[in-house]
């Protein structure tokens, strides 16, 4: 059962509850994108794993920036602190489909604290100019019929959180 975002809203920070909160889930805003530097690796036991390196694109004076095609690395606004009994799952805003881009997302686990990033792919051929603390997920909380009985603790809880 989805979680009503007026109840749902208490598991995140929000910029501006007015424009966010939506009639099924909450908005989430871009404060930071980065580019890729470097190849990532994944393994099954995670002994091997290794996060790609990247680099934060500067925000020009106007708040704008303009990418070329190809994926990015995106840092929200929003910090989450997920509930024992809920988890979580993105998906893009309608208008970032409509210009020819799309976010792909994991899974909010119960326990899961942190601000989290998502992968934007811009597949226009033209590019997609986009603005600081522009909206480009909607968010949607589970409740789940019993709590969980272990939370989240894993490599990317508490991320980002400086």
């Amino acid at each position: 059962m989805i979680i009503e975002p007026n109840k749902a809203k208490e598991y995140m920070s929000l910029l501006d509850e007015g424009l966010q909160v939506q009639q099924a889930g909450i908005d989430v805003s871009v404060a930071e994108i980065a580019v890729f530097k470097s190849s990532g690796k994944i393994d099954f036991d995670n002994s091997d794993r290794k996060r790609a390196d990247i680099e934060a694109l500067p925000w020009p004076e106007d708040k704008t920036l303009k990418l070329s095609p190809g994926p990015y690395l995106v840092t929200l606004n929003e910090t989450f602190k997920m509930p024992r009994d809920a988890a979580a799952i993105m998906r893009p805003r309608s208008t970032l489909s409509r210009c020819g881009a799309t976010i792909a997302t994991s899974v909010w686990d119960p326990g899961y604290e942190g601000r989290s990033q998502v992968l934007l792919i811009v597949f226009n051929e033209h590019g997609l100019e986009i603005k600081k603390d522009a909206r480009i997920g909607q968010i949607l909380f589970f409740k789940m019929d019993r709590p969980a009985k272990s939370l989240y603790r894993g490599a990317y809880h508490k991320e980002n959180l400086q």
